[in-house]
């Protein structure tokens, strides 16, 4: 399979209330996974995560991750 064209990733949470969680997300126009995600919820609030050092790829020669590890920033109100 060739993921250098695949137009999403795996984001893994980290840490935080998500920890262990799996997210699919979309790559950047640009092609490079995305510096910060919002993930919503059903209870007024969502959570800010911010990209980790963490890359994982399916084949030494891939362009793109096919994971990406993210860390917990912060919890915002609705």
């Amino acid at each position: 399979m060739d993921t250098s064209s695949a137009s999403s990733y795996t984001a893994k949470l980290i840490d935080g209330p998500l920890e262990g969680k799996t997210v699919a997300t979309a790559f950047l126009e640009t092609g490079d996974p995305r510096p910060r995600l919002e993930l919503n919820t059903d209870k007024g609030k969502h959570y800010i995560y911010a990209r980790a050092a963490g890359l994982e790829f399916g084949a030494e020669d891939d362009d793109r991750p096919t994971a990406v590890e993210y860390r917990f920033i912060e919890t915002v109100f609705d």
